[in-house]
């Protein structure tokens, strides 16, 4: 399908609108990267998909759904024998916390089958390894206590021995005959050590391990030696702890990696369900309905607004094609609404294509186009030396060799940028070379009639 034409629809302002409301930047680009469906039984369940989801978002509300990105790779690596992060773990985790709810919210009420239903049932949920993943690890860089027993007891005894250290230094501090060999009377840390900064000229005097000078050379940072073991066993510890923590990742990595087939067809139903619930909130937006999906070449919108107009100040058109006549010339004054007309029709159409509920009554009916034909706007070039009305003819001559069966063609103003006079039997003449199957809604110069009128008439 060309797909230049679409963008003079507005189609992609559609789409925009609607991936604003993924939650996951995957799903997102989904979204962005839609085309039109051309087999009339994939628009008809893509739009009974966006549909079911409509009435479960009105009926049990949004559901619990956290942005993850990029899980399908992490899992994938833990296949090959990478080891997770503290960080990369939460991701998986979150991602199985949104299978859970996501599997929670599609039973919350009662409901006959669906056509949603393979995605919500592809979900597998592991609400023990998210739990696990959840309680052990608090934030990409720090590990739970209660991760391990082994990990607690570590950290108890590092903790027993810090305090021993501090108790011991922070009496030296008080001592009055040590105290005056301080530059304050303060306990840091230096290289992973408990010092206490000594003046410069008394470094003899306080027995122990100089570990750092200040930038003036006035302090040092003495490890006392009455702390020299001390230290030496937190170190230890630090990294006996580091041992461990690195232990429970590869134990965590190794559950990801035994789940990750199943976690697979998850995470990309998932990013489908979050398409569909960001369609289904536009939907809710604009009021909107699914529309039926006819299999021969016509349409019937009934009470149509275009989406991107202000409902308040948007009038409803009814318009169809294809059925009793597969050309329209519409006529009337100016800003009597004509192109709207025709971008909503045209726009609707296309919409529906992608599976995107319709502004339009629930009696509406579309058919799936393979092309949108569409010259609307200003044509001119001053690059290539054409006037407006040149630049429509390339343009028109351009739809000329591309319309073929089941294609919508839609044109502004035809004899724009020319006599009002002559346009009408360029309209003909354009009409008369329709290919069988194409149907056609045209939109002529503006006219002296005060009011807005469809005109039609049979090109075959």
């Amino acid at each position: 399908m060309e797909t230049s034409y679409l963008k003079t629809l507005e189609l992609d302002k559609i789409i925009a609108r609607a991936a604003e409301g993924c939650v996951c930047k995957e799903a997102k680009a989904k979204l962005l990267a839609l085309e039109p469906q051309c087999d009339p039984d994939e628009v008809r369940y893509a739009l009974e998909q966006t549909d079911a989801i409509n009435t479960l978002l009105i009926k049990n509300g949004s559901p619990r759904f956290g942005g993850v990105e990029g899980v399908s790779a992490l899992a994938a690596r833990a296949v090959k024998g990478g080891v997770l992060s503290m960080g990369e773990l939460l991701m998986v985790a979150g991602a199985l916390r949104n299978f859970q709810n996501l599997t929670n919210w599609y039973g919350s009420s009662e409901h006959d089958m669906l056509p949603t239903d393979d995605l919500f049932y592809a979900l597998s949920p592991e609400p023990g390894l998210e739990q696990q993943i959840s309680s052990a690890i608090l934030a990409p860089d720090a590990m739970a206590d209660t991760a391990s027993r082994t990990l607690n007891d570590l950290r108890k005894k590092i903790r027993a021995t810090e305090n021993s250290i501090r108790d011991r230094l922070e009496s030296m501090v008080r001592n009055m005959d040590t105290s005056k060999y301080l530059q304050e009377s303060v306990v840091s840390m230096r290289n992973g050590r408990y010092v206490v900064p000594v003046k410069s000229e008394y470094r003899g005097e306080v027995s122990g391990i100089i570990h750092d000078v200040s930038s003036t050379g006035a302090t040092v940072f003495v490890e006392p030696q009455a702390v020299v073991e001390a230290n030496a066993r937190i170190l230890q510890y630090r990294a006996q702890e580091a041992q461990e923590i690195e232990r429970i990742l590869v134990a965590f990595t190794a559950q990801v990696a035994a789940i990750e087939p199943q976690f697979q067809y998850s995470y990309q139903a998932m990013l489908d369900i979050d398409v569909l619930l960001a369609k289904a909130r536009l939907a809710l937006e604009l009021k909107a309905f699914k529309p039926a999906v006819r299999t021969d070449n016509s349409f019937s919108l009934i009470r149509a607004r275009h989406p991107l107009i202000d409902p308040q100040k948007c009038v409803p058109v009814d318009i169809a094609l294809g059925k009793e006549y597969d050309s329209l010339i519409i006529t009337g004054p100016n800003t009597g609404g004509k192109t709207v007309t025709l971008k909503t029709a045209g726009l609707l159409c296309a919409m529906a294509q992608c599976g995107f509920l319709i502004p339009a009554d629930e009696r509406s009916e579309v058919c799936v186009f393979d092309e949108f034909l569409v010259d609307i706007g200003d044509e001119q070039s001053i690059e290539q030396s054409l006037s407006t009305f040149s630049g429509h003819m390339k343009k028109i001559t351009g739809i000329l060799e591309l319309a073929m069966p089941h294609t919508l063609v839609l044109l502004d103003e035809l004899g724009a940028g020319t006599d009002p006079a002559e346009c009408s039997p360029l309209a003909l003449r354009f009409c008369s070379a329709n290919l069988p199957n194409s149907i056609s809604l045209l939109l002529l110069l503006s006219s002296s009639r005060p009011n807005f009128s469809i005109r039609s008439f049979n090109s075959l």
